[in-house]
């Protein structure tokens, strides 16, 4: 995902509601579906499917933008880390700055 305009660091980038997958359903799709690689933990055993463009944005180990839980109202808040000039493609770290993990797919 590529912004289309400059955003100043610490704006809300997107809000994005989001499908909660509870339970047997969630370990199900965490053994290897298609829906493994766009899923976030959420609370307890389940999982969330952020809808807009939050399940879509890629990895960087030093991004540009980070991503909020909001279990309340269940959002995930997407905003930026950095500024990100117009044209730079949105970055997050999935694992959410924790650097003992590592990612499920190769970096280039």
């Amino acid at each position: 995902m590529f912004c289309t305009e400059d955003i100043l660091a610490d704006s809300v980038i997107e809000i994005c509601p989001i499908l909660i997958i509870p339970g047997e359903q969630a370990r199900e799709i965490v053994r290897g579906y298609i829906l493994y690689e766009y899923y976030f933990e959420w609370k307890k055993d389940s999982i969330a499917l952020a809808l807009g463009y939050g399940s879509l944005y890629n990895h960087a180990a030093t991004p540009n933008a980070f991503f909020e839980a909001d279990y309340k109202n269940q959002y995930i808040i997407f905003k930026a880390a950095t500024d990100i000039p117009s044209g730079t493609e949105i970055l997050v770290d999935y694992h959410a700055g924790n650097p003992d993990e590592q990612v499920w797919f190769e970096i280039k």
